[in-house]
């Protein structure tokens, strides 16, 4: 399974999306690039709760596609703190500690 591309699974599981009407997942899941085959599992990376949620909810169709495609790949989906979220959390504890004295441009 490690010659197994991530990019190309992944792209059959969306354009398998997008053949079987599946519109709201497909158009969810038409943006994500974080994917990783990893000891039998298909890793898919989101930040963005709503997104999250979505995959979850379709999970059962996500792993539909994979059969469709012969593969016996588990599915994972991980949520990772992006840069702006882990920025803007940051910044919330800084005002917590400093209140009206910090200045942030």
């Amino acid at each position: 399974m490690s010659s197994l591309s991530p990019k190309n699974v992944w792209g059959k599981v969306v354009l398998y999306l997008k053949e079987h009407k599946k519109i709201s997942l497909y158009v969810a899941c038409g943006d994500i690039t974080d994917v990783k085959i990893d000891n039998g599992k298909l890793l898919i990376k989101a930040s963005d709760d709503f997104l999250i949620t979505v995959l979850e909810d379709g999970k059962k169709e996500l792993e539909n596609a994979l059969r469709w495609q012969g593969l016996n790949l588990e599915l994972e989906i991980v949520k990772f703190k992006s840069a702006s979220q882990m920025r803007d959390r940051d910044v919330l504890k800084l005002k917590e500690l400093f209140g009206d004295k910090l200045v942030i441009e």
